[in-house]
């Protein structure tokens, strides 16, 4: 095999295994856990791991601006859910799902959370979805209750608790 082809695929690897991430921040300013991205060919893996909620099911969405900055208020500046082709919010909606829409997920007794997910709605690159990176970047965002994929506009999930603006890592 020729050095041209071993550092082609090489760039391909590199470029499949573009990376985004953030850290959460509470209501109040404080940190509490991490969000890590990385593009797959077909959409992106999403990990996360939290301390300091509290317990039981939780929503988690990804939200149209990458700003946190109003943590006292809400996390408003966030926006709304990534959603360009104005389906439906809801994993169990025959009109949706939206590109930010995830499965909930559990925080234990002790406050502590970690999930993945995998979203072939939403890209790192453009390459699938909607690209999180874009000129106004994303947030992730964490609601007070559990989402029951079909309630309009956001499934019953409550408050915005928990907010990371995702950032590029590579």
């Amino acid at each position: 095999m020729s050095i041209a082809v071993l550092l082609t695929a090489a760039a391909g690897l590199a470029e499949a295994a573009s990376g985004a991430g953030g850290q959460f921040i509470d209501n109040q300013g404080q940190p509490i856990g991490s969000v890590s991205m990385i593009q797959g060919p077909h959409g992106v893996l999403v990990n996360i791991e939290l301390n300091g909620l509290a317990p039981g099911a939780k929503a988690i969405h990804i939200h149209q601006t990458g700003s946190c900055d109003d943590h006292a208020h809400g996390f408003k500046a966030s926006g709304s859910h990534v959603n360009p082709e104005q389906r439906q919010h809801g994993l169990l909606n025959p009109d949706g799902p939206g590109a930010g829409d995830f499965p909930n997920f559990h925080v234990h007794a002790d406050g502590y959370a970690w999930a993945e997910f995998f979203n072939a709605r939403i890209s790192l690159d453009g390459s699938t979805g909607v690209d999180l990176l874009d000129d106004n970047g994303s947030a992730i965002v964490i609601h007070e209750n559990v989402d029951d994929h079909r309630t309009q506009p956001i499934g019953g999930a409550g408050a915005r608790i928990a907010c990371a603006v995702i950032a590029a890592t590579d």
